[in-house]
């Protein structure tokens, strides 16, 4: 897990669970700059606006906890997500092996060395996230 701490807000950033959906490049690329490091520049941008792209994060590789304000609420109810060829993608109030999490993307396929969150090496590693919830499978050569 990688902290990478701001004047208003501290974002954390946990590698084995990213499967690069890139809603927090998308969302705000001034701060999710891939190019740079460290790559993540929690100053560059209003907290709460930040707050708000890192929720959008499907998988919960990115979590952040604001200096003064409110934490992360899960959503309610829980949203349960079946993209096909991809991951289990779950928003809510969830328990994972004794952790609380709002946001994550568990294994379908039984393959993950990171059980139970997917880490795309099964049949899954096709898989590409599109925003807006949906996704597609491509063939890559």
């Amino acid at each position: 897990m990688k902290r990478y701490d701001g004047e208003h807000i501290e974002v954390t950033y946990d590698t084995a669970r990213c499967l690069h959906a890139a809603e927090c490049v998308r969302g705000m690329p001034a701060v999710f700059d891939t190019a740079k490091r460290p790559w993540i520049a929690p100053d560059a941008a209003d907290a709460e606006a930040l707050a708000s792209v890192i929720r959008r994060c499907p998988t919960g590789a990115l979590h952040y906890t604001l200096r003064e304000g409110e934490p992360e609420r899960p959503s309610v109810p829980t949203r349960i997500r079946l993209p096909e060829g991809g991951p289990l993608l779950i928003e809510g109030d969830l328990e994972l092996d004794g952790n609380r999490e709002t946001r994550a993307a568990i294994c379908r396929c039984g393959q993950s060395a990171n059980e139970p969150y997917c880490d795309r090496s099964g049949p899954c590693r096709q898989w590409e996230y599109e925003p807006g919830g949906r996704a597609k499978r491509i063939s890559r050569t």
